[in-house]
């Protein structure tokens, strides 16, 4: 499985989530719009990511693109099944999601921005758009605790 960030803001969440991505399995991040990276610009690692990452970040692969869209739609072309962790019209609670042990090696996993969530733009190359249910009066967790949530539904799965 992989992993999709789509303009996340946080390095903080950025960095949580590659230290659980790396302890459920994911083989790779896609880093979209203005999502940090590990490295700053110079290419020299960042200190404030690799405080909450604990070295997942030299772990797990990843690779920048400006345009989560385009990475969506690539990976459409070459088979991967699309999972966006969203509320959304027609989502389906993470713990219907259901992946058949042929598709999980290509199943990627989009979460999006902290505030406005991943935009219909993003969310038309969903395949499956799961949420979790929430039982409080917030509307939502935090980004990187719902990709833990999602992540390891998905990889028990």
């Amino acid at each position: 499985m992989i992993a999709v960030l789509d303009n996340i803001r946080s390095v903080h969440n950025v960095g949580s989530i590659f230290r659980t991505a790396d302890g459920a399995g994911f083989e790779e991040i896609y880093l979209c719009g203005v999502t940090p990276t590990p490295v700053d610009r110079f290419g020299k690692l960042r200190g404030d990511f690799a405080k909450t990452a604990l070295g997942a970040e030299k772990k797990v692969k990843w690779k920048y693109a400006p345009s989560t869209a385009r990475v969506l739609n690539t990976l459409k072309k070459e088979g991967w099944h699309i999972i966006a962790l969203e509320q959304a019209k027609g989502s389906v609670s993470y713990r219907k999601v259901k992946i058949p042990k042929k598709q999980k090696e290509k199943t990627a996993l989009v979460v999006g921005n902290e505030v406005k969530g991943i935009p219909k733009s993003v969310l038309k190359y969903a395949d499956t758009i799961m949420e979790i249910p929430m039982r409080g009066k917030k509307e939502s967790l935090n980004v990187s605790v719902s990709f833990g949530i999602a992540a390891y539904a998905l990889a028990d799965n």
